[in-house]
């Protein structure tokens, strides 16, 4: 099969509905050749239901990125379906409804907030990392932590750890061949976004300011930024953001 991600195996977090970016990028990382294994979270049932709506269906894992069990056996089992790894889609973040109240905020719902966000990317890839001797490509997916936005609080905080985190690993992993970057996209009306208390006066930013429009019901432009991320056609960018949001990161304030 041609593609741009012809032969490559692809494990894809946080395909949760068709209207996911992590959905989305497992589509388009099949039509351009990649075999692709899922992973889910609670709700294994619907994931294993969305998978077969994929051109291919693809095979599920449960993990939970915060059950060291899961993350100790995970190369094992996604060597039932894979002889190995070339690239790691990170989508993956969860605050308690706490995290939404920036001066009320708990620590704890700040550190579930953390660990779920941010801390598992570092955890996941280094679960990983047995399964890419030749190294390999990770992409994440954030929301843009430059800004304090209305509503986001302690998710924007997270946010912004998760960035750094993918720096630092971009850092520590470039002498195994690992790259490591993100994609920060516009907002989008996913499964994640009803949780986000006041999300509609988030999005409302992006019809205002993006120079070339956004669709808040099309996650297909993110999910195709981090298929060209995986692909071999950024052979030495790693530690980098690279935004998928119609043009608002570049407005100012």
């Amino acid at each position: 099969m041609s593609g741009i991600l012809a032969g490559k195996r692809i494990l894809v977090t946080g395909v949760l509905t068709e209207g996911s970016i992590a959905f989305h990028a497992a589509k388009v990382a099949q039509e351009e050749g990649a075999q692709v294994v899922l992973t889910g979270f609670g709700r294994m049932t619907l994931v294993q239901r969305i998978a077969k709506r994929l051109p291919k269906e693809a095979p599920v894992i449960e993990l939970d990125v915060t059950n060291q069990e899961h993350l100790d056996t995970l190369a094992e089992r996604i060597g039932e379906h894979a002889d190995g790894l070339d690239g790691i889609v990170h989508s993956i973040a969860f605050g308690p409804q706490g995290a939404f109240d920036f001066l009320g905020a708990s620590w704890e719902d700040v550190s579930t907030a953390v660990h779920v966000s941010a801390y598992s990317l570092k955890s996941l890839t280094t679960a990983c990392l047995p399964l890419m001797p030749r190294g390999g490509s990770v992409v994440g997916l954030t929301f843009d932590a430059q800004i304090a936005w209305p509503k986001y609080d302690w998710m924007g905080v997270a946010k912004a750890a998760l960035e750094s985190t993918s720096r630092y690993l971009a850092r520590d992993l470039g002498a195994r061949n690992v790259r490591c970057n993100l994609v920060s996209a516009g907002p989008i009306k996913s499964m994640a976004a009803k949780s986000i208390p006041g999300f509609e006066e988030l999005a409302d930013v992006w019809n205002h300011r993006a120079p070339i429009g956004w669709d808040l019901a099309d996650p297909e432009p993110a999910g195709r930024g981090v298929v060209g991320l995986l692909s071999d056609f950024f052979p030495k960018t790693t530690g980098e953001i690279v935004h998928v949001d119609g043009g608002v990161h570049m407005m100012g304030a």
